[in-house]
């Protein structure tokens, strides 16, 4: 696997290290910090040989120092680039970066001291066999020194690379830390939800299968076999009687199975996509639904998942909790988000605290990479939306 910083290269092959281009990423990284503060202090520097009153060159260099600040932030951002890639293995190269005061605090540091130090760590690492190479150009060298000195600086030439790179790997992770608060591990906790909930739906499909295939043809079976005893047998008879009822929890059973596989993975979402799921479960449900339902094609697969499971769970707490009497529900996908309004005529004071399901719901919309929210007053009405990722709609 390819190295994602500096200090993954230098720790995977420390000799090999010097063959590949890290040493000069690490380098321009540190130049570019440093030769900002220096144009930075030279400005202010400046400023003081101007023929400008005291507070006047005062206000003058602090506003220079600010706005060389509020540069330096992105500036940091930017060259943490070259030595540290990123992660390579998720949706996107880094999370969302700081922005605002911290952003422009670690600039202002960077300007005010760090900047320095990584011109210092450059000019101590190259200088030493510099001055060496350049031992022959000295006029009070000895013979032994226009040899002996070339040959040092040349040994000590490639070595430098190794204080430069680690200084600029510890920079960036002082950089990274401080603009990408969020982490490589807590990046892959998101995908681990996203991956649990995507072998959650297998899980599910594969049971509405297995029921559908097995358990419930066996009912079928078992039906119709009790409807054609009870025909060989004579009416009001006990044994007729008894056939009868057991037709009946027969038929009760099946129906309850259907209910169920229907609610694991219901067939109309997937052949006919969320307008004809929604207008399924919208007519079983006790609390009449006015639906506004605007979009015009197939979403992506877990998307629609998504939309169907929130619209049901939201409209079973609506009969059982809100007290409405009816309910709308609107969809709409526009610039690759779909919204889905889901608004009752309840009581409101819905809180996710109390187990009515919310918190579910918000985790299956993260999980799709949306956001949920939530306006219920007392006294209401409630309005639940889901805001989910989908991309273009593609033709159904």
């Amino acid at each position: 696997m390819t190295p994602r910083t500096v200090l993954e290269a230098l720790a995977r092959s420390p000799l090999g290290y010097l063959r590949t281009v890290w040493p000069w990423r690490a380098l321009g990284f540190l130049l570019s910090g440093g030769v900002f503060a220096t144009a930075a202090y030279l400005g202010v520097g400046g400023l003081f040989t101007a023929p400008l009153g005291t507070w006047a060159t005062a206000l003058c260099a602090v506003a220079l120092v600010v706005f060389a600040g509020a540069l330096a932030g992105p500036l940091e951002r930017r060259r943490l680039a070259l030595v540290d890639r990123g992660d390579r293995g998720g949706r996107g190269d880094r999370p969302e970066p700081r922005n605002g005061l911290p952003v422009a605090g670690y600039g202002a540091v960077s300007v005010l001291a760090v900047g320095w130090m990584d011109l210092a760590v450059v000019l101590v690492s190259l200088g030493i066999p510099g001055f060496l190479l350049l031992a022959p150009l000295q006029p009070t060298a000895s013979a032994w020194q226009t040899v002996a000195g070339p040959v040092a600086g040349a040994l000590l030439l490639p070595v430098s690379a190794y204080p430069i790179g680690a200084w600029a790997g510890v920079r960036a992770a002082v950089t990274r830390a401080v603009l990408f608060p969020k982490d490589h591990e807590l990046r892959e906790v998101v995908r681990s939800r996203a991956r649990l909930v995507d072998a959650f739906e297998t899980e599910r499909r594969r049971i509405e299968r297995d029921l559908h295939d097995g358990a419930q043809q066996r009912l079928v079976a078992l039906t119709m076999k009790l409807a054609l005893a009870a025909l060989d047998l004579p009416p009001g008879s006990a044994a007729a009687r008894e056939v009868a009822q057991a037709h009946a929890l027969a038929k009760e059973a099946l129906t309850e199975l259907r209910e169920l596989i229907r609610g694991i993975h219901p067939q109309v979402l997937t052949e006919r996509g969320v307008p004809a799921a929604v207008r399924d479960i919208a007519g079983r449900c006790p609390v009449p639904v006015h639906l506004d339902i605007g979009l015009s094609g197939r979403l992506p697969a877990n998307v629609e998942q998504t939309a169907y499971f929130v619209t049901a769970e939201a409209l079973t707490n609506i009969a059982r909790h809100s007290g409405a009497d009816h309910c709308r529900i609107t969809a709409r996908c526009q610039d690759g988000l779909l919204r889905l309004d889901i608004e009752d005529n309840g009581s409101g004071n819905a809180d996710p605290a109390r187990g009515t399901g919310l918190i579910g719901l918000a985790d299956r919309i993260a999980a799709a990479d949306g956001r949920m929210l939530l306006s219920s007053p007392p006294g209401g009405p409630t309005l639940l939306r889901a805001e989910i990722p989908c991309g273009r709609p593609s033709a159904s």
